[in-house]
């Protein structure tokens, strides 16, 4: 089985939190998305921000988190604000 720490952006604190919500693979991590796997951390994890979420896309997508293109970050910003109560 591969660990979620193979992804790129996965270290081991998310790769914990993420098994935590029921997310134990990397092929889990994909089938679920980035907006899925934000919200059931966000359930468990209040705590986490935006950046998480776009750490969760960027794994997904095999990219560092911080190289997704603009449009894909103006959606998952819109996502976690609507979490928010704010879209």
């Amino acid at each position: 089985m591969t660990e979620l720490t193979s992804m790129m952006n996965i270290g081991k604190e998310m790769a914990r939190k993420l098994i935590a919500v029921g997310i134990d693979t990397p092929d889990e991590l994909m089938e679920a998305g980035a907006k899925e796997a934000f919200f059931r951390l966000k359930t468990l994890y209040p705590q986490v921000c935006l950046v998480h979420l776009y750490v969760l896309e960027g794994a997904i997508r095999n990219v560092k988190f911080s190289s997704l293109p603009k449009d894909a970050k103006q959606e998952l910003k819109a996502f976690s604000d609507c979490l928010k109560g704010r879209g």
